[in-house]
């Protein structure tokens, strides 16, 4: 979207805009940082969510260090600011092959992951005579959420070893607990960040003592890195969703609402008062059709409602959202407790899930605790 030039203040700002409060987001930062640090693993942020320079230098707290990437994209943006140790986490397919090799060969030390013999197989084949190569981790599924092999398949070991035959470096292994998203208490989560623990640390010593060195051993999610209290047989924590925080995490016990750094400035622009709402400029496009709260206790519609100064609104959410419009009301459906606020008033909605949120914009509007002061305009990337 194509803002003012000159905007300082988010009452200049054409709607709907990414608001992000600085001061939120380095507290999260903190937090997680301090957590791991206690724990004494490293920690390998996800850039996946921010895809900004200016928020991954603050999370690392350097100009360059360890990160995880969701796209070969991102890895090519953060090599261009310095950033050399990258992990690409999701699974490599042949397609990505020639990219993947080229950023090697470019002076990135490049990991990436598979799970399966094949694509060993397809991966030492393009390896063949080729100098700059990446390493490898093996996936391995902990909590039957997504990919990975089976801790105790015989497919990993045989993965393992067609790597070694093709000449290529078993990094390590690595496991994400996305079932954590699912957990209904904070008990639930710290048991899901054991058995993550667990599997990958078990796999990693199983494959040393059939002589395969697999050094790393890396885990993550941000519920299982903020409820983790072991982390004995880990070297690394991968998390990103932290930086910011989101409805989902909120719901979760992870982050407080009043901690959630990123929210969408919209403007009311009418109202259907026999219905009880209000509406908004602010639909989906600016939102995404996230619905991840829908799982939870609250529900919170397609998100929470606060002030143009970031105070929230009780019980006021987006209850429904078309392309550019978001429909606003009192969470009870009563339109006697819709507050019906003029045309024109600025709204701040809190986001599901940020990762989504975030994607449907080019930047972010930085502001610093209460107040509408821009103090900086971040630009971020999108697409693969």
């Amino acid at each position: 979207m194509s803002q003012p030039a000159d905007a300082k203040d988010l009452r200049t700002l054409e709607t709907p805009a990414l608001i992000l409060d600085q001061q939120k987001m380095n507290g999260n930062i903190a937090r997680m940082r301090n957590h791991l640090a206690q724990l004494g693993v490293a920690f390998r942020p996800h850039v996946k969510t921010s895809k900004s320079i200016d928020v991954v230098r603050r999370t690392v707290g350097a100009e360059t260090g360890p990160i995880t990437v969701s796209t070969l994209k991102e890895a090519e943006y953060f090599f261009g600011y310095g950033f050399t140790d990258i992990l690409y986490a999701v699974g490599i397919i042949p397609n990505k092959f020639e990219h993947a090799f080229d950023l090697c060969a470019r002076g990135v030390a490049l990991t990436v992951i598979l799970d399966s013999v094949d694509m060993a197989e397809a991966l030492a084949v393009y390896t063949a005579g080729r100098a700059a190569r990446p390493e490898v981790m093996i996936e391995i599924d902990c909590d039957g959420h997504r990919s990975g092999v089976q801790p105790g398949s015989p497919d990993l070991l045989a993965i393992a070893q067609r790597l070694a035959a093709g000449g290529l470096t078993l990094k390590g292994i690595i496991t994400h607990a996305g079932n954590s998203y699912s957990c209904k208490s904070t008990e639930d989560i710290a048991a899901m960040a054991r058995q993550e623990r667990d599997a990958a640390a078990g796999c990693a010593r199983f494959l040393r003592e059939q002589g395969h060195a697999c050094p790393e051993v890396s885990v993550g999610s941000t519920p299982t890195a903020y409820f983790a209290n072991d982390l004995t047989g880990v070297t690394e924590v991968r998390a990103g969703v932290f930086v910011f925080g989101d409805l989902v995490m909120n719901g979760l016990g992870v982050v407080a609402p009043q901690d959630i750094a990123v929210s969408v400035l919209a403007s009311v622009i009418g109202h259907q008062k026999e219905k009880g709402w209000i509406i908004v400029d602010a639909g989906w496009m600016a939102m995404s059709r996230d619905r991840g709260t829908s799982r939870q206790r609250v529900d919170q519609g397609y998100g929470a409602v606060c002030d143009v100064n970031g105070v929230i609104l009780e019980d006021i959410i987006m209850v429904d959202a078309n392309q550019e419009h978001g429909v606003i009301a009192h969470r009870s459906r009563d339109p006697q407790k819709t507050p019906y606020f003029p045309v024109g008033t600025l709204l701040r909605i809190l986001p599901n899930h940020a990762c989504a949120t975030c994607a449907q914009h080019d930047r972010y509007n930085v502001v610093a605790g209460d107040g509408s002061a821009i103090d900086a305009v971040w630009p971020r990337f999108q697409g693969w």
